[in-house]
């Protein structure tokens, strides 16, 4: 292990109560201190922070827009940190503007990739059985005391031997693009070049998205947001989906042009979305989005999950030991 004359690491009270024992077997014999949010700056008003963890009881509720106390306060510190030389977050992103002050310092962030994946693709294939089995109009008719059985016209269409385009092929997209074949999709999956994927059908770049939604029942997009898949999907493309197509995005709100996308909904030619993410969140109560038949609208949680903060916690403390003994970060971004 690399010595440090003394580390210090910025993180929760609840991650050292919950993980006391298991930090202190990461940094045994290394000297260190703790700082919380309510930490002191030096007398040069810098706080001296090494490493630090954004944990989801720091974040709170905030939003891409909307950042809470806690996490405004958590910036602030690292802003007045002149050695910080690593943080890790709990989210499996850092498209926030919050992370650009910290991106351009160069400074190493790493993420939760990989402790979210299986929770965001169970939430995201859920969605696709919710819309294909049509729950929407299901639950519209509870609330109307109304019985109608889906017969005849009203029945649902199968989902096995449907298509469906999987844009992203991370932990997420993978997982999303295995399950969708478990319940018998033909599944082709996008990303930035094309390279085969053990649970695709077939790979397409994402230059290729265009032509092929014409043939995609099931637009599932589950990719980073970047300058590549900013727009990436607008009115036209959305248009060119087979009448009755569906949409669902556990990705970025920016990934899809919203203005277009309510337009194309509003019209009639897709049959339901199931969305996570939006543009703005939170998203407006004034947003159609709300109201729109067979649309169902979830408030950025696809990923979360009781077990959560254990899974990211695994990831901080092995990329711990990692900062510590000069070793590679995973995850790093």
């Amino acid at each position: 292990m690399r010595r440090w004359a003394m580390v210090t690491i910025l993180l929760s009270p609840e991650v050292l109560t919950r993980f006391g024992p298991r930090l202190a077997t990461v940094i045994a014999g290394q000297p260190h201190r703790f700082l919380h949010l309510d930490a002191e700056p030096g007398p040069d008003g810098d706080f001296g922070i090494d490493a630090a963890f954004l944990s989801r009881d720091i974040t709170g509720r905030s939003s891409k827009f909307n950042i809470s106390p806690t996490m405004e306060r958590f910036f602030h510190l690292l802003g007045n940190s002149r050695g910080l030389r690593w943080v890790q977050t709990h989210s499996a992103g850092t498209d926030r503007p919050v992370w650009n002050p910290i991106k351009a310092r160069g400074i190493p962030l790493t993420t939760a990739a990989g402790a979210l994946s299986a929770t965001v693709a169970i939430t995201a294939v859920g969605g696709v059985i919710a819309l294909a089995r049509r729950f929407p109009d299901v639950m519209d008719a509870q609330r109307r005391h109304a019985w109608e059985p889906m017969l005849e016209d009203r029945a649902p269409p199968d989902l096995a031997g449907t298509s469906a385009l999987v844009v992203g092929l991370g932990p997420i997209g993978g997982e999303i693009a295995r399950l969708l074949k478990a319940i018998g999709l033909r599944v082709t999956g996008a990303r930035p070049e094309a390279r085969d994927h053990e649970h695709c059908d077939a790979v397409i770049s994402y230059s290729g998205i265009r032509a092929h939604l014409p043939k995609t029942d099931w637009l599932v997009l589950a990719c980073p947001l970047s300058d590549l898949t900013r727009g990436l999907i607008d009115g036209a493309g959305l248009a060119s989906l087979p009448k009755g197509a569906h949409v669902v995005n556990v990705a970025r709100g920016e990934v899809i042009v919203e203005k277009d996308f309510i337009e194309v909904l509003r019209s009639g030619h897709l049959g339901g979305a199931w969305l996570d993410v939006f543009e703005f969140e939170p998203l407006d109560p004034a947003s159609p989005l709300w109201d729109l038949p067979r649309v169902m609208v979830s408030p950025h949680s696809s990923g979360h999950a009781q077990g959560n903060y254990d899974r990211v916690a695994g990831i901080f403390l092995d990329n711990l030991g990692r900062f510590l003994s000069g070793q590679p970060l995973k995850n790093a971004r």
